[in-house]
């Protein structure tokens, strides 16, 4: 474990522990390990690239300064069931993070959905218990039909996730994008930009995200009159998103077999992104602070 690595997870840790998981109440034996232990330690595998939670236990039992940062350890299973009852505070850990970031007042937020395949073999999909949500899709970046479900993501300008879901690849990309915004309106400001692809076309979508407030932008057809042109270079910000999900935090190397363990080790990749984000602006506004005293 490297010094920063250290200070990382250990800045983490008390932000959850303070904003995230709620006080215990009432009677009943505490867990030795506790929540906000946990999800600092589901952050940690994925950013040491551990896609196996076996090994990851494993690797922290043989190495004696993760052992004195998590001295209450669970087993594989225990860790498993742990981590996927504990998906909606990897969820609220994420919003935490994206609050105390300025990338959170951002007028422009981008989107975009990307595959999240599992399993090739026709027998792994028959036997599957992903069989009635997941199916298949075709992903044009690839070239390739893949078997699974695809990840809608609308995020800040930075790569900080906002709103995310998980659909079915065979529904359409508006109606999904629809959806998860109506479900999330509360956080759309006025005025707000909603930079998207060319999959999100349509009179009836920019009438719907106008109504809540957001203003579409958009790269123009083939078909259409100039508007806005291709927006290349803005657009290349969602595609480094979805790069370093995939390339650096193994999106595609989830290993969850079933609804509920997708979503949570989809949301723990996301929380190790958010959670090095955080911490890129933590570090860069105490440099300038640090700066700012030694001028004076």
């Amino acid at each position: 474990m490297t010094n920063e690595l250290d200070t990382l997870l250990t800045a983490l840790y008390v932000l959850v522990d303070d904003h995230v998981v709620p006080p215990r109440v009432g009677r009943g034996r505490r867990p030795e390990l506790t929540d906000s232990e946990l999800i600092t330690m589901a952050v940690a595998q994925v950013l040491q690239r551990y896609d196996s939670e076996r090994r990851w236990i494993r690797h922290i039992h043989a190495d004696s300064g993760w052992r004195a940062m998590f001295p209450a350890m669970l087993g594989q299973s225990g860790y498993h069931k742990r981590l996927k009852t504990a998906q909606p505070l990897l969820c609220k850990a994420i919003l935490a993070l994206a609050a105390c970031c300025p990338s959170w007042f951002d007028d422009m937020w981008i989107t975009n959905a990307t595959p999240v395949p599992w399993g090739m073999s026709r027998e792994t999909v028959k036997r599957s218990d992903l069989a009635g949500h997941a199916s298949y899709g075709y992903c044009a970046s690839h070239s390739r039909w893949y078997w699974g479900l695809k990840l809608y993501l609308v995020c800040s300008g930075d790569g900080m996730p906002v709103m995310w879901c998980l659909a079915n690849p065979k529904l359409g990309e508006r109606e999904v994008l629809a959806a998860l915004l109506a479900d999330n309106r509360h956080f759309i400001r006025n005025g707000q930009v909603l930079l998207a692809d060319k999959g999100f076309a349509g009179k009836e979508f920019k009438k719907l995200t106008a109504a809540m407030g957001l203003e579409l932008l958009r790269p123009d057809r083939k078909d259409e009159t100039y508007r806005n042109g291709n927006l290349g270079g803005v657009r290349q910000r969602i595609e480094s998103v979805n790069q370093t999900l995939k390339g650096q935090l193994d999106l595609e190397a989830h290993g969850g077999r079933t609804p509920a363990g997708v979503f949570t080790r989809v949301t723990q990749r996301l929380l190790a992104m958010a959670t090095a984000i955080w911490h890129n602006w933590t570090t860069d506004l105490t440099s300038k602070r640090s700066l700012i005293a030694f001028d004076h």
